[in-house]
């Protein structure tokens, strides 16, 4: 029998070999992991660092393209796990049928869902404060990546992930979903409607500065109109980094057991 396979997609300013002790938990409880990044990143932290220009200027549409393109070559609906801005291009691809299922943790506000949290808004403003940024990488320091990442965690610990995983990210992505409301072509919009996609597992930090619980509770409430499996679990002592900080193995672990639960 073929292993199903499954796709990890990061978010913004974490590196793809994040998920690396993710793939190895799944291709050991029998999937086929996959570990693409988004276009233009290079294959390591310290390439993506050297070469912050190739990360540049990317935005949702395009990000999603690449990888519905990179599904095409698998022959087979994979099961999608996104984290941050990976969790809405996960949503996007589900609800376009590209899925068999997904997995959102702690995903990106796609359009009709209306907070913005102070410390939403804080955790952006790396991005935010420069208009040009659209157009551009963006770094974040360590102490910015305390407060959007590891705010749960002992100061040392944050530092260590920062160290080991954060890379430049795109601002494109930030601007298209901050517009997302305003604009009836929005990249952020995703079919919540469509009640033949694959199940939905929804996954927030009660802690997450970055997508605070109020968004994802919102983001739940764009499904409302379809009959497909929709689902929420809230880690409520964990922040922004729970998918890379020493509880990633209770989080995955829930992954594993919803999934099984959807017989996949």
């Amino acid at each position: 029998m073929t292993a199903t396979p499954v796709i990890f997609i990061h978010g913004l300013w974490l590196h793809a070999t994040s998920w690396t002790p993710w793939a190895d938990l799944f291709r050991d409880a029998g999937y086929d992991p996959h570990l693409p990044g988004w276009p233009g990143d290079p294959d390591t932290v310290e390439e993506a660092r050297a070469n912050p220009e190739s990360i540049a200027d990317h935005g949702i549409d395009e990000v999603v393209e690449h990888y519905a393109d990179y599904i095409a070559k698998l022959g087979v609906q994979p099961i999608l796990i996104g984290h941050s801005f990976g969790g809405m291009i996960a949503q996007k691809l589900l609800g376009q049928d590209r899925a068999a299922a997904t997995i959102a943790i702690d995903a990106a506000q796609i359009k009709g869902v209306l907070p913005l949290p102070l410390s939403a808004l804080r955790s952006t403003l790396p991005v935010f404060k420069n208009p040009a940024n659209k157009h551009r990488s963006v770094s974040l320091t360590a102490g910015q990546f305390r407060f959007a990442f590891g705010n749960a965690l002992p100061t040392e610990e944050s530092d260590m992930l920062y160290e080991r995983w954060t890379i430049p990210a795109p601002g494109k992505p930030l601007f298209e979903a901050a517009s997302a409301n305003f604009d009836p072509h929005s990249p952020a919009k995703v079919n919540t409607e469509n009640s033949g996609r694959g199940p939905l597992l929804l996954i927030m930090g009660g802690r997450d500065h970055t997508v605070p619980e109020s968004v994802t509770k919102a983001t739940l409430k764009q499904y409302r109109h379809s009959e497909a499996v929709t689902d929420l679990i809230e880690f409520a002592d964990r922040g922004h980094s729970l998918t890379i900080d020493h509880g990633w193995r209770e989080v995955a672990d829930t992954c594993l057991d919803w999934l099984r639960a959807q017989s996949l």
